[in-house]
C-alpha cells in the first residue's frame, strides 16, 4: 500500500477521500483515481474493441467525463460502477457509428428475436453479443478471422478486403465461405443462432 505526502492510501479503502478531494478539484485525486482504475477499464475495454488504439481513446474519454462532472458525483463511496457504466455506453455508441456494419444488424435482429420469444425486453445487450463473436472469432485461423472482419465488422467488399490483404479475390471468397460457416458451428456450441452475420454476399 502506498501513501500519497497528503496522507490518502492508494486503494479502494480509502476511495471515499480521494472522491472528496476530487468533488472539490484535487488534480492529484483525480490522479490517484486513475491509478487505481485504468487498467481495469483498459483491460474491460480491450477485449471489445480488440484495438488499442480504440481503447486507449474510450477510457481517456471516460476520465474526462470524470473530471468535467465531478462536482455533480453522487457516488462518494466508490467510482466503479460509474467508471465501467461510462466505458460500456462509450463501446455501444462507437457500434452505433457503425451501425451499417452486417454485425450489428445481425445483433438488433437477434435481440428482437429473443424480445419476441420471451415477451418481454431481451436483457442481451451489445457487449456481450461482441464478447461471444470476438471469442469464437480467436478460434479461427487468422486469415479466415481477417476476412470475416473487415467484411462484417467494415463492411468492405471482397474486391476491396482483396487489396486491404493483398489476396486474390477467390482466395477472399473462399476463407469467407469457409471461415463462417467454421463460425457458425463454434456459435452454435454457445445456443447462439446468427442471421446477417452468415448471409455470404461475394459483391
Amino acid at each position: 500500500m502506498r501513501i500519497d505526502k497528503q496522507g490518502i492510501h492508494l486503494d479502494e479503502s480509502s476511495e471515499a477521500a480521494m472522491i472528496e478531494r476530487l468533488v472539490e478539484g484535487s488534480e492529484l485525486a483525480f490522479r490517484h483515481i486513475y491509478d487505481l482504475y485504468a487498467s481495469r477499464l483498459y483491460a474491460f475495454c480491450l477485449q471489445y474493441t480488440k484495438s488499442r488504439n480504440e481503447t486507449d481513446e474510450i477510457v481517456q474519454d471516460a476520465f474526462i467525463w470524470l473530471w468535467n462532472h465531478r462536482t455533480e458525483l453522487r457516488q462518494r463511496n466508490s467510482l466503479k460502477a460509474l467508471l465501467f457504466i461510462s466505458v460500456r455506453h462509450q463501446l455501444i455508441n462507437a457500434w452505433r457509428r457503425n451501425a451499417k456494419a452486417p454485425v450489428y444488424e445481425d445483433f438488433i435482429i437477434y435481440r428482437d428475436h429473443l424480445s419476441s420469444e420471451r415477451a418481454t425486453d431481451s436483457d442481451f445487450d451489445y457487449t456481450e453479443f461482441m464478447r461471444v463473436v470476438h471469442q469464437q472469432l480467436d478460434k479461427l485461423p487468422q486469415t479466415q478471422r481477417r476476412v470475416i472482419e473487415l467484411s462484417r465488422f467494415d463492411n468492405l467488399s471482397v474486391h476491396e478486403i482483396a487489396k486491404t490483404l493483398s489476396l486474390s479475390e477467390q482466395t477472399v471468397k473462399n476463407n469467407l465461405s469457409i471461415g463462417l460457416k467454421s463460425l457458425k458451428k463454434l456459435l452454435a456450441e454457445q445456443s447462439i443462432v446468427f442471421f446477417f452475420l452468415f448471409y455470404v454476399n461475394f459483391v
